[in-house]
């Protein structure tokens, strides 16, 4: 398994099979009995950025079907009133690189599409009502410079 660590979050890199029947995609490293629901971003161009929002308890895991997307990740140190000058960390999550990224609690992410018509599957461990009681937006120019 190839998996980059921050905090909990993790890249997970997913296998490839070809045959004469075609190609099978698979990530057996990946535990999606938590979750509830998902949902598919779809970003029509590259000037897109989603961000931020964040939870302290949601959990949530990004696949991109098609294109490109960077995605950023912040932990908050206060969640009503956080400093400014957080570290972050970046993920490029590409289709043809087969990965998966874990993002636990705790975790503000942004995303920006890095080619157009890009998208990206995202899973989530809560329903939409704890989503939603457990949901915080930042301005987008908070912590990282799109």
């Amino acid at each position: 398994m190839n998996v980059k660590n921050l905090d909990g979050a993790k890249l997970v890199k997913g296998g490839i099979f070809n045959d004469c029947r075609g190609t099978l995609k698979y990530f057996n490293d990946v535990d999606l009995s938590p979750v509830k629901r998902f949902y598919l971003m779809e970003h029509p161009d590259v000037n897109v950025v989603r961000a931020w929002q964040g939870h302290q308890v949601e959990r949530k895991w990004f696949y991109v079907l098609s294109g490109s997307f960077k995605v950023v990740l912040v932990r908050p140190d206060h969640w009503t009133d956080p400093s400014t000058n957080l570290e972050h960390e970046e993920f490029l999550l590409e289709s043809d690189m087969n990965q998966v990224l874990y993002i636990p609690g705790a975790y503000a992410n942004g995303f920006q599409a890095l080619v157009p018509e890009s998208k990206m599957m995202i899973f989530s461990d809560a329903s939409l009502e704890d989503s939603a009681a457990d949901d915080y937006r930042f301005d987008k120019s908070m912590w990282y410079k799109w």
